[in-house]
């Protein structure tokens, strides 16, 4: 590997960082999935787009290749310690948002961060994670209106927490926390 593309010890710090506050995020809601499969599956959107929010926030800080996947393989182990019966799926997500994450801005070679690449992100993992979920959890069997809501929430759940990503990693970058860590 050259010297280039190693990660900094300060990058590794500041993904650890995100990674444990998202973390605790994704293991309270890996509890609130169990309430609002059984009360309100159509809303589930909302508590799994809240997974994105790893790989965004460090994107948005740091800025380089591998963050997104990074940080979301240390969320989805934090997230592990505090649901463990998700530990699989934690894992699993982590690795397909990151690892969609990191294709997005790996197609703009990692020299574009406008907010619309985030966007484009977060609407692939809508869409895909929308998808699987309607045959896994059986939207099917739900009322027409419950079936329309769970698409439009599956889809914008994962762009709202972009935006809201967006937002906290840019404060980040406000109060000086990515000073130093990008390449431009």
């Amino acid at each position: 590997m050259s010297s280039a593309s190693r990660l900094s010890t300060r990058v590794l710090l500041v993904c650890a960082a995100i990674g444990v506050g998202t973390g605790i995020l994704g293991g309270a809601a890996g509890w609130l999935t169990l309430v609002v499969l059984a009360t309100a599956p159509w809303a589930y959107g909302l508590v799994l787009g809240s997974h994105v929010l790893p790989g965004i926030i460090a994107q948005q800080v740091v800025r380089r290749a591998w963050v997104a996947l990074l940080t979301h393989v240390l969320a989805a182990l934090v997230a592990s310690a505090m649901a463990p019966q998700w530990t699989f799926r934690f894992l699993g997500t982590a690795i397909l948002f990151g690892g969609i994450q990191e294709a997005v801005a790996a197609l703009t070679r990692y020299r574009v961060w406008a907010a619309a690449r985030f966007f484009v992100s977060a609407v692939i993992i809508g869409v895909l994670v929308a998808a699987a979920v309607w045959f896994a959890a059986d939207i099917g069997a739900l009322a027409p209106w419950a079936q329309i809501t769970y698409l439009v929430i599956g889809v914008l759940g994962p762009v709202v927490w972009t935006a809201v990503g967006l937002a906290i990693g840019s404060g980040l970058r406000g109060a000086g926390v990515a000073r130093g860590l990008s390449r431009r």
